[in-house]
């Protein structure tokens, strides 16, 4: 009787002290990645860089932890944005270094099936590990390194490679105009025409056929003109007249400005990570698989169960919640900017939008978690109904357990504008005044002014971060 009564004790002690543990982990794990980081970015979002640096930095623990990539990266954006450039692109080469050195460990990826994805090192999106090398490129730019930045530029298209082996869809994103135009430009200002012409033919292709299938982008007006002119310039003339004839632009003839300037203008901010969570039912009815099944989503995923214990155990489940990231965008503020000197406009032409990228990304791999949330809901279900047959009060606790976490991996870089846009501006040798506008929704224009030194023959770089999102009015230049 003693024992017996001690063992009731224990069970009743071990229900409420786990009962406990598991209320309290629950209360601090129920806000996603962003609300975890309220303070960095109310900061960021304002437009108060310097303190989010500060901030990042009283967090340094974080370099060492499950979201240094994150950390890595947020500091290499805002040392890019103040002009600290070379302690940017230190962060960055250690962001890019993570992702080729990154190996799974193999305790934590097991303690994600039975608890959730937050107990794995953050590895980073596809499309996060290619815009970390487009601002160490950009950094380089700054820096009067276009060689330097041409570098980056080719482990981007490494990178690109990488991904057409990962994935087998035929709507992967496996290259990127983006990256293709900016090596254009680059090759552009150190007048290897040759190799800006291949680059630019080879971004004209990307955007004719994924970016429009894909993201209903438009080819720029820029780069169109940018293909005629190196193409002269190259000696390529029947090129040149076979793409006027394309591009409907008979009457063109290649400009011979002083200087230029390259103007990008990084609009608003990318997406944010939410948890969306799914009930499925099972259907049992398929000899030694389960079915997952939610026919309002028309989601249908079979999951092999070898064991007749394991079969057992999962016929005493109906319907149960599986908890997945997805994206939320950050709607645009500015819908249109414009560059104005020596009395003339040139429109900001997107030439990357983020946004959609990172959505494709995340879509690419959309199978692979639904995949790992189903294995890892089967397996918490299981062997809850195994340690109720042993003991009921102790499968309650791990009920509570399997239900507080379930959570999905909200992780992802925030800082990330929602597009890049740019312009090719003539300049004079010299001083050139110059006006960045910027309209709303609305149509109200808020103009930038800026003066530039161009010296003969000259390709400048400028970067401008409009930080809004609908709803809030803060930048940063």
């Amino acid at each position: 009787m003693k024992d017996f009564r001690s063992g009731v004790l224990n069970s009743r002690v071990i229900v409420s002290v786990v009962t406990f543990v598991v209320v309290l982990t629950a209360l601090g794990s129920c806000a996603n990645y962003y609300q975890k980081h309220f303070d960095f970015n109310q900061e960021f979002e304002r437009g108060d860089l310097k303190q989010a640096l500060e901030t990042l930095k009283k967090n340094d623990r974080e370099e060492n932890g499950r979201g240094r990539f994150i950390y890595y990266v947020n500091n290499g954006l805002l040392l890019s944005v103040l002009g600290q450039y070379e302690a940017s692109n230190n962060f960055l080469e250690k962001a890019f270094l993570f992702g080729e050195d990154y190996h799974v460990n193999y305790f934590n990826e097991a303690a994600a099936y039975f608890l959730n994805p937050n107990f794995t090192v953050y590895r980073g999106e596809d499309h996060e590990h290619l815009m970390l090398l487009y601002f160490k490129a950009i950094n380089f730019l700054k820096m009067n390194k276009p060689e330097d930045a041409l570098i980056e530029c080719r482990r981007l298209n490494i990178r690109l490679n990488q991904l057409g082996d990962k994935y087998k869809s035929t709507e992967k994103l496996q290259r990127d105009a983006f990256i293709h135009n900016l090596m254009g430009i680059i090759y552009q200002s150190t007048k290897d025409y040759n190799n800006a012409f291949i680059a630019y033919r080879n971004a004209l292709d990307v955007y004719e056929n994924e970016y429009a299938r894909m993201f209903s982008m438009q080819v720029p007006t820029q780069l169109k003109k940018d293909i005629l002119n190196t193409a002269v310039w190259t000696g390529f003339y029947e090129e040149f007249e076979d793409y006027k004839l394309k591009f409907n632009m008979a009457d063109y003839m290649p400009p011979k400005p002083d200087a230029e300037l390259i103007f990008f203008w990084h609009n608003g901010l990318g997406p944010v990570k939410e948890e969306w969570s799914v009930n499925f039912v099972i259907d049992h009815n398929s000899g030694n698989v389960v079915v997952f099944n939610n026919q309002a989503l028309g989601f249908s995923f079979p999951y092999e169960v070898k064991e007749d214990k394991d079969r057992t155990d999962l016929r005493k489940l109906e319907v149960f919640r599986v908890a997945f990231p997805r994206y939320t965008e950050r709607a645009l503020y500015y819908q249109s900017a414009a560059v104005e000197v020596g009395g003339q406009s040139f429109p900001v032409e997107i030439a990357e939008d983020i946004n959609k990228v990172a959505f494709q990304s995340l879509k690419q791999r959309m199978l692979e978690e639904f995949s790992k949330g189903l294995v890892r809901a089967a397996l918490k279900k299981a062997a809850e109904h195994s340690m109720r047959k042993e003991n009921e009060g102790l499968g309650a606790v791990m009920g509570l357990v399997n239900a507080m976490t379930e959570k999905a991996d909200t992780r992802n870089w925030q800082t990330l504008p929602h597009s890049i846009h740019y312009a090719r501006i003539p300049l004079v040798a010299g001083a050139n005044d110059v006006t960045f506008t910027v309209a709303d929704a609305s149509g109200k224009v808020v103009p930038y002014k800026f003066t530039y030194q161009a010296k003969k023959d000259q390709t400048l770089f400028h970067t401008f971060s409009s930080l809004e999102t609908s709803g809030t009015l803060y930048r940063y230049y």
